[in-house]
């Protein structure tokens, strides 16, 4: 289980759910209902790990809640 903070929010314009993960540039999931946003983010949240483990990009220690979210 990651401890990555992960915003979920309902947006119009894409008609679903999205889950942003603030502390990881870039990585977020949307899905048709929160439950499924927050399924397709830890599967993100995963691709995302192994891509910066593969490129040798710095991984961010998670922070837990952020102060401004």
């Amino acid at each position: 289980m990651y401890k990555y903070e992960v915003i979920l929010y309902w947006s119009d314009e894409d008609n679903s759910y999205i889950a942003e993960v603030p502390e990881l540039a870039g990585c977020m999931a949307d899905g048709e209902t929160m439950v499924a946003a927050l399924e397709n983010a830890h599967t993100v949240i995963e691709e995302w790990l192994e891509t910066a483990k593969l490129t040798g990009r710095e991984i961010p220690k998670p922070k837990g809640k952020l102060a401004f979210a």
